[in-house]
């Protein structure tokens, strides 16, 4: 883990199947294609649904957050962070993702893709 610009990230290759991953990504890019077993919540959105990530997310584990590229991902990140949340951003995205080989679905469980 580091602290790029001062968010604190991991990489692709230091998550498990087990870590908890949210999705900020938008509705169209989600359908697309995300990770299997990602909670989605929009970054639109994100205000609004804010208890859904606290019910969701494990009590004593970290939220992995996850956009296209990492941009999006950085800024929630850093409100976690400021919430108090043990967040990280997922440096390279989705699009890293992708690239290192990792599985990206749609919602019928069928191979997708990053937009």
């Amino acid at each position: 883990m580091s602290f790029g610009a001062g968010v604190p990230t991991v990489g692709v290759d230091h998550l498990t199947v087990d870590d908890f991953l949210l999705d900020v990504r938008e509705d169209d890019e989600w359908e697309a294609g995300h990770a299997e077993g990602a909670l989605h919540i929009p970054m639109s959105e994100f205000v609004v649904r804010y208890g859904e990530l606290t019910e969701a997310a494990p009590q004593d584990g970290r939220v992995n957050v996850i956009c296209r590229s990492g941009g999006r991902s950085a800024q929630v990140t850093q409100y976690l962070v400021q919430q108090g949340i043990d967040a990280v951003n997922v440096e390279g995205g989705m699009h890293h993702w992708e690239a290192t080989g990792r599985p990206v679905v749609n919602d019928k469980g069928e191979s997708g893709f990053v937009l």
